[in-house]
């Protein structure tokens, strides 16, 4: 009996926790893959195997699911991956792989919160030197561009690792640091660096919510870049559900029966 193959798409806390849980809970009746972009130099530990670099658009994955004959594809890239969530779409659809989405879940506005909603970071680099004079940028190295232009704002930004070329900032510090992070660590990064403005993407999820409940707490103003719409088909907000999602695969249901 051949067992069957999953593919995460990975880069995200959700994916590892996805793939530590599959191997808990199948062993050796599921061979478990992560793929991840590269971005990040040093990524953690990940359970299974793992694959890194891009696959050249949804062809390149399409022509990956059947050469290495993956059964089922998890999408559990970060919410603002539109562009790896529609190739795996399109993926999934060319080579008749079935295809999930573990979605983080959203952050719910709070009503101390001072959200500044806006549909992409170009508008939040729009706005943020008539909201503040200090931003706190959370918004990932490649989106730090968008700010280039901005004049009388000094950047704190905080990244995973050093970026590999100088940020196109005109006033800025960088601190590092790797989620998650704790309610005092966010409020101490506020008050020493004298930020009065926040700027991040409606991400979701555990890991960095703090900073916006030390950002309530402090009464500051939180640029929020709403997240892109989401890839039609089926998805789930739980590692257990998309567990259950596998659990229906041949091999997994065989071995189960022979348990």
């Amino acid at each position: 009996m051949t067992r069957p193959n999953l593919l995460i798409l990975g880069g995200t806390g959700e994916a590892v926790a996805l793939a530590r849980a599959a191997l808990a809970r199948f062993g050796e009746g599921i061979g478990v893959t992560t793929a991840l972009a590269g971005r990040t130099r040093h990524p953690g530990p990940i359970p299974g195997l793992v694959r890194i670099g891009g696959f050249g658009g949804s062809a390149g994955l399409a022509a990956y699911l059947i050469d290495e004959r993956i059964d089922r594809l998890i999408d559990a890239t970060h919410p603002f991956a539109a562009g790896i969530s529609r190739a795996a779409r399109v993926a999934a659809e060319r080579s008749g792989v079935p295809r999930l989405a573990l979605l983080r879940p959203p952050w719910r506005r709070q009503p101390l919160d001072r959200w500044i909603e806006v549909d992409s970071i170009e508008a939040a680099a729009l706005l943020v030197e008539r909201v503040g004079r200090c931003a706190w940028l959370t918004v990932g190295a490649g989106s730090t561009a968008a700010f280039a232009r901005v004049n009388g704002v000094r950047f704190i930004v905080r990244l995973i690792e050093p970026p590999r070329e100088a940020l196109p900032l005109r006033c800025h510090q960088i601190v590092l640091g790797r989620g998650p992070f704790s309610l005092a660590e966010e409020r101490h990064l506020l008050t020493h660096h004298a930020i009065d403005v926040l700027v991040c993407k409606a991400s979701g999820g555990a890991a960095t919510e703090a900073k916006l409940i030390a950002a309530r707490e402090l009464g500051l103003p939180v640029l929020m870049v709403r997240r892109p719409l989401r890839e039609p088909g089926p998805a789930v907000e739980t590692v257990e559900a998309a567990l259950d999602w596998l659990a229906g695969l041949d091999g997994l249901a065989q071995a189960k029966r022979m348990s």
